[in-house]
């Protein structure tokens, strides 16, 4: 009886407008990332800490769920996240996640190829950050520079 007049309560609630933009907001991604990586927790912290709601999968084996979308071998990482549709492969900026999800450019996805230092999960205290880019890719493989970070 209290779940059935909890739950009557809760649909008479009307959703504002701000509930709605809060919701819009706060994308939620999917990540794939082995159990024991350490780098990838901290980029799974980092993107949280940046608005984004993060529901991580733990899997031994990663190649299936690249394949599935499509990550280049070239383009790989040690994690892989969806949301809003795109691919988002590696330690990837989630200052650069939003400008994707705001632009909506024709594209599969962002990648940082390999693991650089300095990017989010991979940062070393007190040692010069080398660049490294952010890529976007499309399904057929090709890619552009979206963004560069690092050498400081």
């Amino acid at each position: 009886m209290k779940t059935a007049a909890i739950l009557a309560l809760l649909l008479a609630v009307p959703v504002t407008a701000a509930d709605q933009a809060a919701r819009a907001a706060t994308p939620m991604m999917a990540v794939y990332k082995t159990p024991t990586c350490g780098c990838c927790a901290k980029w799974v912290d980092h993107m949280r800490q940046n608005g984004f709601n993060v529901m991580v999968t733990d899997l031994n084996d990663l190649s299936t769920i690249k394949q599935k979308h499509g990550v280049p071998a070239r383009l790989q990482s040690c994690h892989t996240g969806v949301v809003n549709g795109f691919v988002i492969e590696g330690h990837v900026p989630a200052a650069d996640v939003k400008r994707l999800l705001k632009d909506k450019p024709a594209v599969a996805g962002l990648t940082v190829p390999g693991m650089p230092a300095g990017s989010p999960g991979m940062e070393v205290p007190g040692i010069r950050t080398p660049a490294y880019q952010v890529l976007t890719f499309d399904k057929a493989g090709a890619t552009h520079v979206f963004a560069t970070h690092g050498g400081r």
